[in-house]
C-alpha cells in the first residue's frame, strides 16, 4: 500500500504515477515491469519512487485494490438498480466485468494479471461485493440483498451464499482470460452455473 509521502502529494502528481504504472503493467506482467520506465513516463526520480512505494509490487497491488474497489461500488450500484437480487446482479456484473477485456484503460492490466495468477493476485481482486461483506454483515451490501428471493434462513446462510457465487463468478472471469473465451462461451458457462446454484443440487424423491 502506498506510504503517506504518496497519499499527501497534489492529485495531479499522483495521477501522473498511476497512469505510469497502469501503463507499464499494461505493456508487460509484474515480473517484466520496469520501475525505469514508471519514473521515466511519471517524471520523478528514482528515488522519490521508493518514498512513495516499496517497490513496484506495491504500487501494483495497489493498483489492483483501487480496481476491485471500483467494481464493488458498480456492484453495489447494480444491486439497487435489482432491487436486491444478488444473482441478477452477479450475472450483470459479471457480463460488465469480462466486456473489460476490450477497456483502453484496464484491459490489458487484468490481461495480464488473470493469465498470470497467483495467491495474493486472487485475494486482492476478488475483493469485491462478497468479500467486503465478510467483513461486516451489516455493510451496506448485506442490508441491500433482498432476501425473499433467496431460500435462506438467516444472514449468516447469506454471506456463505455469497462466497460461493462470488468464488464461481471469480472462476469464471479467470477462465475468460486464460482461455480467451468468447461472451458467448463466457455467459453459458457462467449462467449454467448459476441455474445449478438457482435449482439445488439435491432431488427431493417422494416417498
Amino acid at each position: 500500500m502506498p506510504k503517506q509521502t504518496f497519499l499527501q502529494l497534489p492529485e495531479g502528481k499522483q495521477r501522473a504515477l498511476i497512469d505510469a504504472a497502469k501503463k507499464e503493467f499494461s505493456r508487460v506482467p509484474l515480473h517484466e515491469a520496469s520501475i525505469a520506465n514508471i519514473i521515466k513516463d511519471a517524471g520523478i526520480p528514482r528515488g522519490s519512487f521508493y518514498q512513495y512505494f516499496e517497490d513496484k509490487e506495491d504500487l501494483y497491488y495497489y493498483l489492483l485494490n483501487q480496481l476491485s474497489q471500483e467494481n464493488n461500488k458498480k456492484i453495489t450500484a447494480m444491486l439497487k438498480e435489482k432491487n436486491g437480487d444478488l444473482l441478477g446482479t452477479l450475472e450483470d456484473a459479471f457480463r460488465h466485468m469480462i466486456s473489460l477485456r476490450h477497456d483502453p484503460e484496464h484491459g490489458e492490466l487484468l490481461n495480464h494479471a488473470f493469465r498470470n495468477m497467483n495467491y495474493r493476485k486472487e485475494n486482492t481482486m476478488a475483493n469485491s461485493m462478497y468479500k467486503e461483506s465478510l467483513k461486516n454483515e451489516r455493510s451496506q451490501t448485506l442490508e441491500l440483498v433482498d432476501t425473499s428471493y433467496l431460500n435462506i434462513k438467516d444472514k449468516q446462510e447469506l454471506l456463505h451464499i455469497i462466497k460461493i457465487v462470488g468464488a464461481i463468478t471469480f472462476h469464471n472471469l479467470v477462465q475468460v482470460f486464460v482461455h480467451d473465451l468468447t461472451e458467448e462461451e463466457a455467459i453459458a458457462n457462467y449462467t449454467t452455473q448459476i441455474d445449478l446454484i438457482k435449482r439445488g443440487l439435491h432431488r427431493n424423491e417422494d416417498m
